[in-house]
């Protein structure tokens, strides 16, 4: 008998299990390939602006990601540095093997046990979750975590060609899919994609700009790092019009254009077939070669996802600086999979008329590795309070960017895969990367979710703080120089929420107001509230969103 089973090897399912596990369960977590836990599916690569946020929040809860990064580093660099650290983005890129091990013996040493099978069924009655059937068992549970990422009823596109799959050589979770749509949770269908990878051995790196790691060694833990790697240098390069030319070319051949795909995909990050159909007028859009690890000669092109046919992927690359001579090594692709009504859930991340199943990662509609992770926290932390019957954890969007996330998925949902931003949070000035342990240190120790390493650096962090020797320290300097800001900050936003009856101009330009998101403004357009309050009730615009509309509405009006 488990008191929680995870669903899933990602990164949402290993850190969900993980938490569980450090507040006492006893954990399964449910694979269909030992070697996938920890898997990077995409770029190896944690972090960046927002996103490193929710590393740096998830690592003061104990979480696998940034320790797992820390030990996998081969090239840092932290995002953002001319701006305000406010907004600063630690960003790693890992050695694949050595973060996929890492994450392994971390959950190992949490007494996680591993079981290599297929789920294929919820065993439901009464509202309740009483266990999971595989391919070859019946495992009775207290609470049940769903993690399963791309997997759900997956197809993936390279050109004509369609193959049942969340991921390279790997089948898509079809009969749980079925499940998911009888229960009524599925909301429909989203894309991700990737980009071909290259032989680093036949790019012509001389041609290239060197993107060096930063001379400072920061860390993404705030726990001293072990084992730490030797950095392997990024460097950039660009399409050009000759790329461009034979991208549009293919767009017959698209599956993107041609409506095999029904998925909508990621906003911040589309595939390169979708950057030159949109963004026809650019001579150029970069691309970052990034190393996959030390013991392997396989490049990432961080820039360049496609679905198109290998031939036409073959093409353009070789057009591009640098790579004229390149192989390259597995075709990129795209990947469609069916995704949850995340307003079916609540603040804990358990569903609706479920007392004991919860739902983690991209199953929710959100893209990327650090979204992941930091759901399967929320997750794991309440699957155990429902199975043990101890203390929920409830994220803040005051105090956490993983509050900012979750309220976004459980009251907005999703139309398109959510990506972290700074710009989601309209209290990121004190939503700070370095001072994820002051915000959170102690609702961490109140959990009950750490190790004893974690408490005591959590305890001399906050020792620390209170000596004047503090004012010193970066994160005091951060602290002092937002001070004022914050003061008016809080201010603007009692303002706000008296005054929603505010106007909001009918020309005004959504687009042009510092603080608002293409996505938010698009939203906004179509809808073209009158007042704040309207505003406030469209789908998917943010408290963050809505304080950048109030102070640009009352300068107008000024």
């Amino acid at each position: 008998m488990f008191d929680v089973l995870v669903i899933g090897a990602g990164h949402a399912g290993c850190e969900a299990a993980a938490a569980a596990a450090r507040r006492g369960a006893r954990v399964g977590i449910i694979s269909f390939r030992a070697e996938d836990a920890g898997q990077m599916s995409c770029n190896p690569s944690i972090g960046g602006v927002g996103k490193g946020h929710l590393v740096r929040e998830l690592d003061v809860y104990d979480g696998l990601m940034a320790r797992a990064a820390d030990r996998a580093a081969i090239h840092r660099r932290m995002l953002n540095r001319s701006k305000g650290p406010a907004v600063w983005g630690p960003r790693i890129q890992a050695d694949r093997q050595l973060y996929r091990s890492a994450i392994s013996e971390a959950l190992g040493e949490q007494g996680v046990e591993l079981i290599i099978d297929e789920a294929v069924e919820l065993r439901i009655s009464g509202g309740l979750v009483t266990g999971v059937r595989t391919r070859n068992a019946m495992l009775p549970c207290s609470a049940v975590v769903i993690a399963t990422g791309t997997f759900l009823d997956a197809r993936m596109f390279v050109g004509e060609e369609l193959i049942a799959g969340g991921r390279t050589g790997e089948k898509a979770s079809v009969p749980l899919a079925a499940q998911v749509r009888e229960i009524g949770l599925a909301q429909g269908r989203l894309k991700t994609g990737t980009p071909p990878r290259l032989d680093g051995r036949t790019i012509d790196w001389s041609k290239l700009e060197e993107q060096p790691s930063d001379v400072d060694e920061w860390t993404m833990s705030a726990l001293p790092s072990r084992d730490a790697p030797p950095h392997l240098r990024c460097s950039i390069t660009r399409t050009t019009e000759e790329t461009h030319d034979i991208i549009r070319r293919g767009f017959d051949r698209s599956p993107l254009f041609a409506g095999a795909i029904e998925g909508r995909g990621p906003r911040y990050c589309p595939s390169i077939e979708d950057k030159v159909k949109r963004f026809g007028d650019r001579d150029g859009h970069q691309i970052f070669l990034e190393p996959e690890g030390l013991k392997t000669e396989l490049v990432y092109p961080n820039g360049i996802s496609t679905s198109l046919p290998y031939d036409v992927q073959m093409e353009f690359v070789r057009s591009i600086p640098g790579l004229e001579q390149t192989r390259i090594a597995r075709p990129g692709y795209a990947v469609e999979y069916e995704f949850v009504d995340a307003r079916r859930l609540r603040s804990t991340l358990k569903v609706n008329g479920f007392d004991n199943l919860f739902l983690a990662g991209q199953i929710n509609g959100t893209t990327g590795y650090e979204e992941a992770a930091a759901q399967g926290l929320v997750a794991g932390l309440n699957a155990t309070a429902s199975a043990l019957d101890v203390e929920e954890a409830r994220f803040d969007r005051r105090t956490s960017y993983i509050g900012v996330m979750v309220d976004d998925l459980t009251l907005q949902g999703v139309s398109e895969p959510y990506r972290m931003m700074t710009a989601r949070a309209e209290y990121r000035l004190s939503l700070r990367a370095d001072n994820a342990t002051t915000r959170l240190g102690t609702d961490a120790l109140g959990l009950g979710c750490v190790s004893p390493e974690r408490r005591n650096a959590i305890m001399e962090h906050f020792e620390r703080r209170s000596t004047p020797l503090w004012q010193d320290t970066a994160e005091g300097r951060a602290d002092a120089l937002y001070h004022p800001y914050l003061i008016r900050q809080e201010r603007e936003w009692e303002t706000v929420r008296k005054d929603a009856g505010a106007f909001i101009p009918r020309d005004l330009e959504f687009g042009s107001i510092p603080g608002i998101s293409n996505e938010m403004a698009e939203r906004l357009a179509q809808a073209r509230p009158e007042t704040i309050d309207q505003a406030s009730r469209i789908h998917g615009v943010t408290p963050a969103a809505l304080s950048a509309l109030y102070l640009a509405s009352i300068r107008r009006a000024a």
